[in-house]
């Protein structure tokens, strides 16, 4: 095996060490020699180039090394994985527990541009309102709709690539590489579960390859999963303390924080090609996606929610002339024919004995946790026709459809201004993602006074579409006890009205060119320049120089230097949104206004501009012995960060005029924010991996990435302490693991070290909770027996020694036992066990 691979690095004429943890991140079952010599097709338009030879860091991932894992969830595998790439479980987070943010090297998920076989893939129609401050109001894409059976391999870019490839690519490329055999397949059984018994994941998935004639190909992949929820939940103070007083309808827990239930979490992806003559290749992949989830809500209690159970007056109970608030149950008068004040003063009891006067305590006596979820749809379609010209230029002409929707449900809930006419299920709406996309791209090599130069270029027009859709009448309809202090639309999440229902679009033209001269056999340069012009905002113009050197045998040198940019969503720059989250200490209902209404005007909101960018990478690539060693440095500065603004207190003449706009809930907001750019940040890094063979049949490979993010720059008006903190330290500055590989006669085995550095939380999002948790290490195992050639059974465990983060000092606010945060997850061991037919 080592006499093969050294063979292989002097073939190659440069070192033997793949950009960034190949080896490490590979399975077992895939012999390291073979992904030595993968290719790679982000990063450079030139065909044939490997990753050892690209200018850029990359990661190559097997589709082998995502299927042995025990979790079903691609985004998940992905974190595993990649030391870089973090994403958390989201247990109570609105509509980011249906699509969670994901964020590489430390900036948002839509600073990540997300490709499957080599083309843009849709957003999802979820923007993550409560993102945990790093991702709060990012709209990215659904990574967790793709099957980890249909992936070949993923090519991950850590390197700022807008230039390339356009919008989003500010932290990276992601691209996803379909299956593409005509033969063959595999038929794949899972199950797992957690140490604590809950949680259990039920997998079935298959992939299969077909010939299409003589000259093509179309390639089958199909998951169904389902996944129960967990619960690692204490009882919250209050609810304890109602428990304490004698109402004995308070459940235990009263608030549930785990990960949510997902029902037919079904996918399906097909990739096919044909060659219509040698020099053209017709191709389409496509892509189905749906699954339902279902997570929980903040608990209210029945003492002290205001706007369903309680209301504040102005009252002097010390009997010393000065008044003040307090919380006295809300009785709403049933008939107001003769005014509303009949009721006033009145207790629960008394409320419960009259015709006319009501209590939400008489439908929900130990107050009551919504239930929130939504039904997810998604799919896509491309189609092409890619080959080459009689003169040599190869072209690719694409056409492509994606469309992600949800359609939310709330239940265990009311629109308590309707009184006991109040349903206590609503469907609040939907939000839905188009884009269609054409792209020309052209190549063609040559030379340049006589050193071989590689051109390309082509042309890209996009549009996007996000639909708000109505929600029904009674999750945003005003009822008749508004005007008493009841709270409009369906409580924990109100339904969207016909006022801010509507479709919003944007369109952009692109122009790009790209090029790599090989000035020497040892040394190579790269330039790409694009051009943008979006219908909102203008024209942006972007950058990006590269080189890669070959200094001997043993050393090679690689940098880049590049601008990018991120264009707002028509989303971000339109939509209208109620949530409840903490605000200073309590639950309080918080509300999203476009950047362009004059009540955030006056606030300092403005039309979005893009966001704007500078990368600069510098990396080593070593072959020292049998050590192969990468180490690259980055450095991403962002300026005019696109996120939400602190929170903004309301007058009362503001919510007024926001309740006249038509925005369900606006009459119980005491807070707002609305989308800016108004903060500038620095995010530098070192990624470093090393691999050496143990033996013929073990290898060793370690893998880590540290990162460091400053803000930079800000305007105080609408960024607040809290939100530059959860910035700069609410991520891992470090992360890293080391895994030892084994392939035995007939069996195989993988023992994975892994390790999570301290973070910052603002617990439930809140200043007033701050917590700082430590660092952790997991030990994930997995061993393999074939039983033939074609069966094979897996049993494995993530997080093996049941490891649990730092317990949550905040705990009794709202029970959550862990910070919701921990990058590790808080859901302790996941054991699993895998058959696998392949055919």
């Amino acid at each position: 095996m080592k006499e093969n691979k050294r063979r292989r690095l002097t073939a190659c004429g440069a070192p033997s060490l793949l950009a960034i943890s190949i080896a490490a991140l590979s399975s077992p079952a895939i012999a390291q020699e073979a992904l030595l010599e993968e290719v790679i097709t982000i990063g450079t338009r030139v065909e044939g180039r490997s990753a050892i030879d690209s200018a850029a860091p990359i990661d190559i991932v097997s589709g082998e090394a995502f299927v042995n894992q025990g979790d079903g969830d691609l985004n998940n595998l992905l974190r595993n994985l990649v030391p870089s790439y973090n994403v958390n479980t989201m247990p109570i987070s609105d509509a980011a527990s249906i699509v969670r943010p994901a964020n590489l090297r430390g900036l948002p998920s839509d600073s990540t541009l997300v490709l499957v076989n080599g083309k843009r893939r849709h957003r999802a129609a979820v923007i993550s309102f409560l993102g945990n401050g790093v991702s709060d109001g990012a709209q990215g894409p659904d990574i967790s709709s793709i099957p980890a059976i249909a992936l070949k391999q993923v090519e991950v870019l850590r390197d700022g690539a807008a230039a390339q490839y356009g919008s989003d690519a500010i932290a990276g490329v992601i691209n996803f590489q379909l299956k593409d055999a005509a033969e063959g397949g595999a038929v794949e059984v899972k199950h797992a579960t957690t140490n604590a018994g809950d949680g259990d994941q039920s997998m079935v998935a298959a992939n299969v390859g077909l010939p299409l004639t003589g000259d093509g190909f179309v390639n089958f992949s199909m998951e169904y999963r389902e996944q129960d929820a967990t619960s690692r939940s204490v009882q919250r103070d209050d609810a304890a303390q109602l428990i304490e007083n004698g109402n004995s309808f308070v459940a235990s827990p009263a608030q549930i924080w785990g990960q949510p239930e997902v029902e037919d979490d079904t996918k399906f992806f097909v990739n096919s090609a044909i060659e219509l003559s040698d020099a053209v290749e017709l191709y389409a992949f496509g892509n189905y996606a749906s699954r339902s989830t279902d997570g929980g809500f903040y608990f209210r209690n029945p003492e002290t929610r205001e706007g369903v159970f309680a209301t504040k007056v102005l009252r002097d109970e010390d009997g010393d002339g000065v008044p003040e608030e307090i919380l006295v149950p809300l009785i709403g008068d049933l008939d107001a024919s003769n005014g509303i004040d009949d009721c006033a003063g009145f207790t629960v009891a008394e409320a419960h004995d009259s015709n006319e006067c009501f209590s939400f305590v008489e439908m929900f006596p130990g107050g009551f946790t919504p239930r929130f979820g939504g039904e997810l749809e998604d799919y896509s379609m491309v189609f092409g026709l890619r080959g080459e010209l009689a003169n040599g230029i190869g072209y690719d002409v694409s056409a492509s459809r994606g469309h992600n929707r949800v359609d939310f449900n709330i239940y265990n809930t009311v629109n308590a201004s309707l009184g006991p006419d109040s349903p206590t299920a609503f469907s609040p709406g939907s939000y839905a993602q188009n884009e269609t996309n054409f792209n020309i791209d052209l190549s063609k090599t040559t030379e340049f006074a006589g050193m071989p130069l590689y051109l390309a270029g082509g042309f890209e027009w996009r549009e996007e579409e996000f639909q708000v859709k109505m929600g029904d009448r009674a999750s945003w309809e005003v009822g008749p006890l508004t005007e008493q202090g009841f709270l409009i639309g369906s409580n924990g999440f109100s339904g969207f009205g016909p006022e801010v229902a509507g479709a919003f679009e944007r369109d952009n033209i692109a122009l790009y060119s790209d090029s790599e001269l090989q000035a020497t056999d040892n040394l190579r340069f790269g330039a790409a320049l694009r051009w943008e012009d979006f219908s909102d905002f203008g024209s942006t113009f972007n950058f990006k120089l590269s080189g890669h050197y070959v200094v001997s045998d043993m050393l090679a040198l690689r940098s880049t230097l590049s601008t990018g940019f991120r264009a707002p969503t028509p989303g971000q720059s339109n939509i209208s949104n109620v949530t409840t989250a903490f605000t200073d200490g309590k639950l309080q209902n918080l509300g999203t206004i476009p950047p362009t209404n004059p009540i955030a005007v006056l606030k300092g909101g403005k039309q979005l501009q893009p966001e704007e960018s500078g990368s600069f990478t510098l990396g080593a690539i070593v072959a020292a012995g049998d050590w192969d060693v990468t180490l690259d440095y980055f450095l991403i500065a962002v300026s005019d960060r696109l996120s939400q603004s602190a929170e903004q207190e309301l007058s009362d003449e503001e919510r007024a005029q926001l309740v006249a706009e038509g925005i369900s809930g606006a009459d119980s907001l005491n807070f707002f924010r609305f989308y800016t750019n108004d903060f500038d940040t620095k995010t530098q890094g070192i990624d470093l991996v090393a691999t050496y063979p143990l033996g013929d049949a073990t290898d060793l490979s370690f893998a880590m990435n540290w990162k460091d993010t400053e803000v930079t720059d800000f305007n105080p008006e609408t960024m607040d302490d809290k939100r530059i903190r959860q910035l700069e330290d609410g991520l891992p500055n470090l992360r890293g693991n080391a895994t030892i590989t084994h392939a035995g006669d007939g069996w195989r085995g993988l023992v994975r070290l892994n390790y999570y550095g301290s973070y910052w939380e603002a617990h439930l999002d809140d200043k007033d909770f701050p917590l700082t948790a430590g660092e952790e290490w997991t030990v994930d195992l997995e061993g393999a027996y074939d039983f033939s050639e074609s069966l094979s059974l897996i049993a494995g465990a993530e997080n093996l020694l049941n490891n649990y983060p730092d317990k949550n000092p905040w705990a009794g606010v709202a029970g959550a036992e862990y910070p919701e945060t921990a990058p590790m997850g808080f859901n302790g061991a996941l054991y699993y066990v895998r058959a696998q037919w392949d055919f």
